[in-house]
């Protein structure tokens, strides 16, 4: 055996190699031993032939492992070879550093943690936005170095290919505001009033604001993933190598053409809601189209039309910019890209929200 216990005089013999070719029965020697509970334990080692860091280890381990359940122990009569070795495991054990223990942030830590990294995200939308205005102003009056290739493939992707889509949408909202307006003012006779609520709501509200909506989930969202995308593999960077700014080559064509082709889009929308209504008025209330047009050219403004397009332009910023800027946020890898995109969408539509309100609130100041 290369270990055994006297239990009258609280000795620990250990004796023979203490080297890795011995290790499995020195271990299996370890466990048969009948370790005292408490009190003091002298390890003698005058009888180690030769001990190796493996012997020491495994010998320092399990006199660990017992003294701190209560008992006292001590090497003894060990060479100085097993001595050093001894020091060097307590050093390695001493200057091994503890894995740090995150503590949990509380629920009001947490809300400012997060409004500080909302606020300095916001600061950097802003210099974003700030160095794009800039860019743009600088190029403005120079028309020859706009990339008119880019825009009008923006505006092919952004407008003409979602023209289904905006459609679809729109009639079916027509129909929907129809269906239920009417089935309340058939109840009191005022059925050709059905032609105002329609209108005002089409034109002035649900029209510029469901197209920006889902354009901001359609387009914003492919602005997002196609920047990202670039970043990953170094295309931007190999752009500024290039003495190209991205500004100049992807992000301000991006903007112009959904500056352009968002109020396009808005007014598709407002024609095909307007046809919902008319079908849906035909239908349920008994009002012709000759009817619904009749009262629709003199009972709604002309200022409808042009508030709502109006609020096509300054969506189409924000979609854009949005998009534009969480896509150069990309970094890491490709959770990155899906994280921002994510983050493209809910931003674009929340604020999209938070401008059209804005715009509600002008416009009853205003009277308009």
């Amino acid at each position: 055996m290369f270990i055994s216990l006297d239990p009258q005089s609280q000795r620990l013999i250990c004796r023979g190699d203490w080297s890795i070719e011995n290790l499995v029965q020195i271990k299996s020697d370890l466990k048969k031993v009948a370790w005292p509970k408490q009190g003091e334990l002298a390890v003698e080692g005058e009888e180690v032939t030769k001990m190796d860091i493996a012997g020491a280890w495994l010998l320092n381990e399990s006199l660990k492992k017992h003294a701190s359940h209560g008992l006292k122990v001590s090497l003894q009569r060990f060479s100085e070879q097993a001595q050093a070795l001894f020091a060097l495991i307590a050093k390695q054990v001493a200057e091994t550093t503890k894995v740090p223990v995150i503590e949990r942030l509380n629920a009001i830590d947490r809300l400012g943690e997060a409004t500080i990294q909302q606020a300095l995200e916001f600061r950097d939308f802003l210099s974003f936005t700030g160095k794009l205005a800039v860019e743009f102003a600088e190029n403005v009056f120079r028309p020859k170095t706009w990339r008119w290739n880019e825009i009008v493939a923006v505006i092919d992707k952004t407008g003409f290919r979602a023209l289904p889509i905006i459609a679809l949408l729109s009639f079916m909202i027509g129909v929907v505001i129809s269906y239920q307006m009417g089935t309340q003012l058939r109840n009191y006779g005022a059925n050709v009033f059905i032609v105002n609520l329609l209108g005002l709501s089409i034109l002035r509200e649900f029209g510029p604001l469901i197209t920006a909506i889902m354009v901001a989930g359609r387009t914003g969202s492919a602005f997002t993933a196609q920047l990202g995308t670039m970043k990953l593999n170094q295309e931007i960077d190999a752009l500024n190598t290039m003495g190209v700014t991205p500004g100049e080559l992807l992000l301000l064509p991006r903007l112009i053409g959904l500056f352009i082709a968002l109020p396009l889009l808005t007014m598709w929308a407002n024609v095909f809601g307007v046809l919902g209504g008319i079908l849906m008025a035909n239908s349920m209330l008994g009002i012709t189209a000759y009817d619904f047009l009749h009262r629709f050219h003199t009972e709604i403004p002309l200022r409808t039309l042009f508030i709502g397009l109006g609020k096509a332009p300054v969506f189409a910023l924000l979609i854009g910019s949005i998009g534009c800027f969480q896509g150069m946020q990309v970094k890491g890898g490709a959770d990155s890209v899906g994280t921002q995109t994510t983050r493209s969408v809910v931003l674009a539509i929340f604020f999209i929200i938070v401008v059209d309100a804005i715009f509600s609130i002008i416009f009853s100041r205003l009277k308009l």
